[in-house]
Order: C-alpha cells, then structure tokens, then sequence
C-alpha cells in the first residue's frame, strides 16, 4: 500500500498563482454533491481544466454559495499530476451536517525566525520537489524523511527543533494566536524522537479552526499511524473517532489526510472501526474513490472496500483492473443487504 500513498502524502496546497503561471489545471474534481448536479456546480464554477490557476477563489466559491440549496463551498488548488495542477472544490449543501471545531487560541506565544525560515524552505522544496518528479518518502522513523535533498534537508533541522524546543512548540500548537505559527509547530513537533508524547498533541491540532493546522497535524498523525502498526511495542495509540469525522469535511485537505491515517488504522480490520465507517461516512468514501486522480482516490477507494468486508486480495483486483464503479456497486450491495 506504501505506493499506492505516495501521492496522497505528498499533495501540497498551491498558493495562490498569478494569471498565466505554471501549472494549469489538468483535473477538477467536486465533493458534497447531494441535490445539487455536477453540472450546474461547473456552470457556477466558471474554471474549467486548461485554465491557469486563479489568483483567488473568493468570487468561484461566492458563485457556487449562491446556488439554491449550497450553505458552503470550499476550494483547494493541489499540485502536482502529470505537471498539471488539481482543482477540487467542495460542497456543503443545506441541512448537510456541518463540523464543529474549537475556538481559536489568543496568545502571543510565536515561533523563532529559524523555524520559520525552515518551514518556507521546506515549502519551496516540497512544490520544486514534486515538479521535478522526486517524490520519494521514507516514514520507517515514524516522520517522513524525502529523497529531494532539499526537503530532507529541512526536515533535518525539525529534528534539531523537536529535539531542543519541545515545550515552546506544544505551546505554540496549543496557545498562538497566529495560524501560521500553530501549523508549523504541528509539523514540526511530530519529528520528536518519543512518538508517544506528541500522539495527544497532534490530536488537539486536528480541533483548530484553521485548516492548515489541521493539515499538519493530520499529515503528521497519518504517518505515526502506519508507524504505530508497524511498531506495536512502542504501544503508540493513534486514535481514530477524528479521522472519521473529518471524512465529511468540506475542506479537501481534512478528507485526504485522514483517509491516509483510516487506511493505516483500519490495517487489521477492527469490526468496530469499519462499522463506524458505514456509518458515519460512506457516502463521502463512495464519493471520494470516484477522484479522477488515481493518487487521491486511492486511500478512500481501500477504505471502502474494507468498509464492505471485501477481501483485501478482491479490493486490489478492482483497483488494478480501474473497476471503480463494480467495487462500489458491490459495497453497497453489501451494506444494504445487512
């Protein structure tokens, strides 16, 4: 499965672009969609794939908002495929159940210059990474190490800060009123050497109200996850009831980080963890294996079947043969007979 996530892991937010700037827009993919066709969400839309990536979103989600029945929208430039980006733009539609996260912290707690300088490094190489087609990702140490030596560069100097300023980063993820700040420091305090202090840490970072902070902490929380079933006598426990919330998120970061965590977590196939995912979010797994990005669907596409009880073996067949729609014919067919 570990190649199956290497797109899923590395899929980084574009910031916003000036008209004409490379990449365009290779795929558009729409989530949510209940009453609401994906015609009429396109026609709304007003981007269409070919087009360069938008300065802003603000006017797009306004169009898709004033549509009869949309409560939210939500849009998220994600690079890269094929050299192109990935537009994918979320709905929540009237009487749709909507997320509650915490309040946002008030203190004046930020993080030194040093760690951000590493932390923009680290974005400058993670996209310059990914154009480059050098994505290779190595979590055996429960963080993620990359074979771009730029990244891996970077992450190197997270372990020194994890190492010496532990106290300052948790305070920082828990208190500062700067969300740029808070997300950083979730990123970073997952690199500590003691896994087990930072599960409860990264858990609190998936309540933030800002997307980006519930980003890293996901990210970082999906690869601890795989590390905790790999390494069962650190008895490290990664738990789950968030992940599955956020599976019905609007935001498409929230959806992505936390079918990579499920994929990890529902490894060995806890009957009460697949129940709840029938329950609380099949619709938005069904939805999600669709993603015209292999990558992206992939985690959602596996979760579904195990959600189904298929045999692992039958999931893989139908992924490898791109039967989407007979693995999800099937599932259903499964749930609802029961």
């Amino acid at each position: 499965m570990t190649k199956l996530l290497l797109l899923v892991s590395l899929s980084v937010l574009l910031p916003g672009q000036t008209y004409g700037q490379e990449p365009p827009i290779g795929i558009i993919d729409f989530y949510g969609l209940h009453s609401l066709s994906e015609r009429q969400a396109r026609q709304a839309l007003q981007i269409k794939e070919g087009d360069p990536v938008p300065t802003s979103h603000k006017e797009a989600e306004r169009r898709l908002e004033a549509l009869p029945n949309v409560r939210q929208a939500s849009i998220a430039n994600v690079c890269c495929e094929a050299g192109k980006a990935l537009l994918y733009v979320g709905i929540r539609e009237k009487g749709a159940p909507s997320l509650q996260f915490r309040p946002a912290p008030q203190g004046s707690i930020r993080l030194p210059e040093t760690m951000l300088r590493a932390g923009d490094a680290f974005g400058d190489a993670l996209e310059e990474g990914l154009l480059k087609g050098d994505a290779g990702e190595d979590d055996s140490q429960g963080h993620a190490l990359n074979s771009y030596p730029k990244l891996r560069a970077a992450q190197e100097q997270f372990i020194v800060f994890a190492a010496q300023d532990f106290k300052l980063l948790r305070a920082v993820l828990r208190e500062s009123a700067d969300a740029r700040h808070r997300a950083l420091a979730a990123q970073i305090i997952a690199y500590t050497a003691n896994k087990r202090d930072v599960v409860q840490d990264l858990v609190y970072g998936m309540s933030d109200p800002d997307g980006d902070v519930r980003n890293s902490s996901l990210r970082a929380l999906a690869v601890l996850a795989d590390f905790a079933q790999r390494s069962p006598e650190r008895r490290i426990e990664v738990p789950v009831e968030p992940f599955i919330d956020l599976l019905n998120s609007i935001v498409w970061t929230d959806r992505n980080k936390s079918s990579m965590a499920l994929l990890h977590l529902t490894e060995k196939r806890d009957p009460a963890i697949l129940s709840k995912l029938r329950e609380r979010a099949l619709p938005s797994l069904v939805e999600m294996s669709r993603w015209k990005s292999r990558g992206h669907a992939s985690s959602p596409f596996f979760l579904l079947g195990r959600a189904g009880n298929l045999p692992e073996a039958e999931i893989l067949k139908y992924w490898q043969s791109d039967n989407r729609e007979g693995l999800i014919e099937e599932v259903l067919r499964r749930v609802k007979s029961k």
